[in-house]
């Protein structure tokens, strides 16, 4: 069994104040990293900050032995996260593994949501995971190594019924670990995506249960952050102590008669066909479709031109 070590790594726990990033930050530590735990201490819906739950975990972890600084600074701003991966920096002198694990909720019904708390959310989890990853990632294309634990839901993969805003910043998240994963391979960064079930302040309405704890899930994200993976641009559920994949895939789907435009009657004709799942393919890039596409558009092509 390969031992998962995280000595002398550095790693950015945002939202690490209670729930699933004390977890994370917590099982980081135990494997070896020094923590920056980032919290502002605000309520669920993102009012009312305060530096006492950041530091709160801070003391856990060098009560055990460990490292870790507490940083309360707003990963919602640009300059929140200059200074989130700053802390890391002025701390540990590096930063290796960055775990975008902050949120807030403001969940209302699609119809009836505020616009103000639909940006709330957008700004914290898919900005905020943009915003600290953006210095962080500089800094670790210089060093040429690094690791991204998003934390997504399965409100962005699969819906939820009231989660628009939610649902939605989630599944951008998805995205921009996708592409951060394509541009950062080459220097040895890699991105994945983990969308935990697990009871935290967020879901202790609809979850409950020992087998529900968030440390269930922090096992996923320590191996995720380590030198030992090697996965990259991959979403992950993880809950109980269960871990599967989430993919996005392709059906083999129906193409039309390169010799003519389809019609709207020829889609509804071959549409089982469209949907059926029975063959797929799993693109890797936006790229890796269209190389699927290329011998349909190369004959669509030829019959343009034979006209």
């Amino acid at each position: 069994m390969t031992d998962i070590s995280l000595d002398d790594r550095v790693a950015i726990v945002t939202g690490a104040g209670g729930g699933l990033g004390r977890a994370y930050a917590l099982e980081l530590a135990r494997h070896g990293a020094a923590v920056v735990v980032n919290d502002t201490g605000a309520a669920l819906d993102g009012t009312g900050p305060q530096l006492s739950a950041a530091q709160a975990v801070v003391d856990e972890i060098t009560a055990a032995g460990g490292s870790a600084v507490a940083c309360d600074a707003s990963v919602a701003t640009e300059e929140g996260g200059e200074t989130i991966v700053a802390a890391a920096i002025e701390a540990f002198g590096r930063v290796d593994v960055v775990v975008n694990n902050a949120g807030i909720l403001r969940d209302r019904t699609f119809g009836k949501i505020d616009w103000s708390d639909f940006e709330a959310v957008h700004a914290v989890h898919l900005r905020g995971s943009a915003y600290v990853s953006q210095p962080a990632f500089r800094r670790m294309r210089e060093q040429g190594y690094g690791r991204f634990v998003f934390v997504s839901s399965n409100a962005g993969t699969f819906g939820n019924f009231g989660q628009s805003a939610y649902g939605s910043a989630k599944a951008g998240i998805i995205g921009l670990s996708n592409v951060i994963a394509i541009e950062g391979q080459r220097a040895g960064i890699l991105s994945n995506v983990v969308c935990p079930v697990a009871r935290t302040r967020m879901t202790e309405s609809i979850l409950d249960g020992d087998a529900l704890d968030p440390a269930h899930v922090a096992p996923l994200v320590a191996y995720l952050g380590s030198e030992a993976n090697t996965q990259t641009h991959m979403v992950f559920s993880a809950g109980a102590g269960h871990f599967a994949r989430v993919f996005t895939g392709l059906t083999a789907g129906w193409s039309a008669d390169p010799g003519r435009q389809a019609t709207a009657s020829d889609i509804a004709a071959h549409i089982e066909q469209v949907l059926d799942t029975s063959t797929y393919t799993v693109p890797m890039s936006a790229g890796d479709e269209l190389d699927g596409l290329a011998d349909h558009i190369a004959a669509m092509e030829k019959a343009y031109a034979a006209y």
